[in-house]
């Protein structure tokens, strides 16, 4: 096993673990955008269930926004996920949505990616539970609480994050996210030395956002302070917050 998935694997079983994310007999449906994240919890998902104690399944889901025809997204981009998970073994769904034209034709969002990003979980959710499954596994890792936690705290004045497990219990299903100990250059590296097909994303808010700029400062001050991502993730751990906690 090539060392970049060795480590990717060892801190999804902390993960796992200490948030008991995954149940015996669980079917779970990765939410599979193309980016490298959700690439690399397919890819080390698909690894896990090999040896993992606790025997479970995966489906992996693909939500289209509906961009453009003109657009690179509407030209069949979602064929080399089709062809991975048929190289794994795992079902592979593409669920077809008009996002895009709720989010940028209808509603002319200036700050769309809160809107976008419900939308899609909203499709995913519908989607795992026509699988028959009872998890749904998102690509959020530990680089994405932290700046998750920031937000909230500089825009909205409160502290916050989202949560390691979310269940829907009126709808039989949990969120789990189980990159959450894992730096995103950790789970880049995993993605590179697997060779995965990444697909750029299409659209027009990418990289003028928000969190892109907390995401730089976060990096400025990581580079200062060396550790502080790992330091941000203690924290939410020691005092609680929204379910993060520090006890397997």
């Amino acid at each position: 096993m090539m060392k970049e998935l060795d480590r990717l694997l060892s801190l999804i079983r902390q993960a796992c673990g200490r948030y008991r994310m995954i149940g015996s007999g669980d079917r779970i449906a990765v939410g599979l955008s193309g980016g490298k994240d959700s690439l690399a919890l397919l890819y080390a998902l698909n690894t896990l269930r090999g040896f993992y104690p606790e025997p479970f399944s995966l489906c992996a889901v693909t939500v289209d926004p509906g961009f453009p025809k003109d657009s690179p997204a509407a030209r069949g981009p979602f064929e080399p996920l089709s062809e991975l998970c048929a190289s794994l073994g795992v079902e592979h769904r593409i669920v077809k949505t008009d996002i895009y034209a709720v989010v940028f034709e209808e509603r002319r969002e200036k700050n769309p990616c809160s809107l976008c990003a419900n939308m899609r979980r909203g499709a995913l959710t519908d989607a795992a539970l026509s699988f028959g499954a009872n998890k749904l596994a998102l690509g959020h890792h530990l680089d994405d609480a932290a700046e998750t936690f920031f937000m909230n705290l500089t825009a909205n004045g409160r502290i916050g994050c989202f949560s390691p497990v979310t269940a829907y219990e009126d709808r039989g299903l949990s969120v789990i996210r189980p990159l959450i100990y894992a730096r995103e250059r950790e789970v880049a590296a995993c993605v590179r030395a697997a060779a995965l097909p990444v697909i750029q994303s299409p659209c027009p808010a990418n990289g003028a956002t928000g969190r892109a700029e907390t995401r730089e400062l976060l990096r400025a001050l990581d580079a200062k302070n060396r550790g502080l991502y790992r330091r941000i993730l203690g924290a939410m751990e020691r005092a609680g917050v929204d379910g993060w906690h520090g006890k397997e």
